[in-house]
């Protein structure tokens, strides 16, 4: 398995890696101080195990699972015992293990987080081979004053709700259909829309700034709530 260490104290981060290097087929591919710099690297790399810390400055341990969107397994290290219960309402948590760690322990939490990898590898196997027997879809259909209307996903740049109806604003025209945000979020591909919102589902390549808890795309603002925002900022391919 590949994991990396997320934890602000250098002492904690070389004992979990001095543990990792006594447990076979375990390789610690990156150490991190701090959670931001831990997403930067997940955006670009997949990993099977963090170790995380729950303590740390400005980001939590929470916050940062709050981020990704598909979690690898986490293996929560702590010197903190009052969490365990919230710990485990993440299905990414495997064990929660509190400071100092003993080898006999360190083990035992590694057995249960192969029994997890081991679940995910195989589920992600079928999955590859679904979606292999698909077709992949660009576009969508909707009916307006009877017609049938194709847009392609590309030309999609904000859907608004508006009541009983949703705008679909494109690079040329608007479209209004009676339909939901919900129904019309399940047909679009989540690799390039993301729900930002309460009342908007943006393209995410279509974005040209953003600015407090709001973005822009074409000359339109839109605003993007609380709850929303760490999932499009773990999208967005930081610096």
């Amino acid at each position: 398995m590949n994991c990396i260490i997320i934890d602000d104290e250098e002492t904690a981060r070389v004992i979990i890696e001095q543990l990792c290097d006594q447990v076979e087929n375990l390789d610690v591919i990156e150490s991190f101080p701090n959670a931001i710099q831990a997403i930067k690297f997940l955006n670009k790399n997949d990993i099977d195990l963090i170790f995380l810390d729950i303590h740390m400055p400005d980001f939590t341990g929470f916050d940062f699972i709050q981020t990704l969107k598909n979690p690898p397994k986490i293996i929560l290290t702590t010197s903190d015992k009052n969490f365990a219960l919230e710990a485990f309402e993440y299905d990414c948590i495997v064990d929660y293990v509190v400071k100092p760690i003993t080898l006999t322990r360190f083990t035992k939490s590694i057995e249960k987080a192969k029994i997890f990898v081991d679940k995910v590898a195989k589920s992600q196997q079928t999955d590859t081979i679904a979606t292999e027997n698909t077709i992949s879809d660009t576009d969508l259909y909707v009916n307006i004053d009877r017609r049938l209307i194709k847009i392609n996903f590309s030309s999609i740049a904000i859907i608004e709700a508006k009541g009983d109806y949703i705008q679909i604003k494109t690079d040329t025209k608007n479209y209004t259909v009676h339909s939901t945000l919900k129904k019309i979020q399940e047909k679009l591909p989540d690799h390039l829309f993301l729900k930002v919102h309460r009342s908007y589902i943006i393209h995410i390549k279509k974005i040209i700034d953003i600015e407090d808890n709001s973005v822009l795309i074409a000359k339109d603002v839109i605003p993007v709530s609380r709850s929303n925002r760490p999932e499009l900022m773990k999208r967005l391919n930081l610096l």
